[in-house]
């Protein structure tokens, strides 16, 4: 069996489910109807980082939330596919449209409508409080829970692997984004 972190050297692309992966999973949803989602800004800060890197990021989600929109957008992720009833059919649209092959694609999903594009991919992570049989695909089990750094700790491992995370000696802006 492979060690994970061999696989980690052919990633060019991230796939990420929002709830429960970027977020604790608490949806406050207000009288008009809008849903609120708490983000962590570690994770933020790793999203763009690896974006202004090359790497290529999509988020797909079962959610439908302007502030999901608004929060990738302010990190420079161009690809962020919500309300999909069927997961697996966006992420293979989005695997197609970006010439990536599955083997250089991590997707971090924390529950079971994630299971099949987790199952189809080059390192499948979750987060440390994900259902158990996202756990049990997992080729990675991130010591951080949803919302609480798992993004960043996954990013941050494929890119220290591949010498592209911070190099202190190289000018890197990254005052014009929100994390």
């Amino acid at each position: 069996m492979i060690n994970y972190k061999e696989k980690l050297s052919n990633i060019r692309a991230f796939v990420f489910d929002f709830d429960g992966v970027m977020t604790d999973g608490s949806v406050w949803t207000y009288a008009d109807g809008e849903t609120v989602r708490c983000g962590n800004t570690k994770d933020g800060y790793a999203l763009q980082y690896a974006v202004k890197r090359g790497y290529t990021i999509a988020v797909i989600s079962g959610a439908r939330s302007l502030s999901i929109d608004h929060r990738m957008a302010s990190l420079g992720v161009a690809h962020c596919y919500t309300g999909c009833s069927n997961k697996m059919e966006t992420y293979r649209r989005f695997l197609s449209e970006n010439g990536l092959e599955e083997s250089q694609v991590v997707c971090m999903g924390d529950d079971i409508p994630d299971y099949e594009m987790m199952a189809h991919c080059g390192v499948a992570a979750c987060p440390a409080d994900a259902a158990t049989e996202i756990k049990e695909i997992s080729d990675y089990v991130s010591m951080f829970d949803g919302g609480r750094g798992c993004v960043r700790d996954i990013i941050e491992q494929v890119l220290r692997l591949q010498g592209q995370w911070f190099n202190p000696a190289a000018s890197i802006q990254t005052d014009a984004l929100s994390w």
